[in-house]
């Protein structure tokens, strides 16, 4: 139950960066490209690491225990079925309107439309985004709830992707409203999402998890893949975006760097 707590404190703290990204977005007048394709490839890197080297192996050891001879193949079914959910939800948002099409600060303050209509769409937007973050969240609980040292690295990582999210949220609002504060509110609200998606882990996931341990792995082969999956599909290709390629692949590497010895260490 400690580490259920925990494991909901960092899911709060990677959530609450959205609104970072907010303040970032309202007070820096051009995208520092290079810290931003360095962090998020460093993100990329925690989470790859992680999934293939404790959480992928993790599941295979726990289903294999319980399972047999058919418990690498149903860890295997279970990363894959992350794969998929996220990849659906992904698909389900149109590019325009997921936070996860991570844009500089310049671009957004150039494509904003000036006018009232986007005030129409801020609730269909929080529920996109509410359901976009959701799995995040997961993901941040099931990994520190399972193994806090594990937990901590992949909330940072988490929590440093949602910065630029903060921007592609609060831009837009607050040049459609003028209202800086409404603006910052509104993706403030939208890192919620995250710790909501945790306490839904909590109350659905945790009791059985409790009377049958065996259940970590498949939550550990799921969650890896989605990490994997945000991994590939939004964070490595940020660097095209912000057009600092060697800067990502650098910081990949510095975060896999960190996470070995991190786990060597603890």
């Amino acid at each position: 139950m400690e580490h259920a707590t925990w494991a909901f404190i960092l899911t709060l703290f990677a959530g609450l960066l959205t609104g970072v990204g907010s303040l970032i977005a309202f007070f820096a007048k051009r995208t520092n490209a290079t810290f931003l394709a360095g962090a998020l490839g460093f993100s990329a890197g925690v989470m790859i690491y992680v999934s293939f080297v404790e959480l992928f192996p993790e599941a295979i050891s726990l289903l294999s225990e319980h399972h047999g001879k058919t418990g690498e193949a149903l860890a295997v079914a279970a990363f894959f079925g992350g794969i998929i959910l996220i990849a659906v939800i992904d698909k389900l948002v149109p590019s325009a309107e997921n936070p996860h099409e991570l844009k500089s600060v310049e671009a957004m303050r150039e494509n904003v439309p000036q006018n009232k209509k986007l005030l129409r769409t801020s609730l269909l937007m929080a529920i996109v985004i509410a359901i976009h973050n959701f799995p995040e969240g997961i993901v941040t609980f099931a990994t520190a709830a399972d193994n806090l040292s594990l937990g901590v690295p992949v909330a940072i990582a988490i929590a440093i992707h949602n910065i630029p999210e903060g921007v592609s949220v609060s831009v837009p609002i607050y040049y459609a409203t003028g209202d800086r504060k409404k603006a910052f509110w509104l993706s403030f609200a939208s890192g919620l999402a995250e710790p909501l998606g945790a306490l839904l882990a909590w109350v659905a996931l945790w009791p059985f998890i409790v009377q049958s341990p065996h259940i970590i792995g498949y939550v550990s082969a799921v969650v890896a893949g989605i990490m994997v999956f945000i991994s590939l599909d939004e964070l490595l290709p940020a660097a095209k975006e912000y057009g600092k390629h060697h800067v990502a692949i650098y910081g990949v590497v510095g975060g896999m760097a960190v996470m070995a010895i991190t786990l060597i260490l603890l």
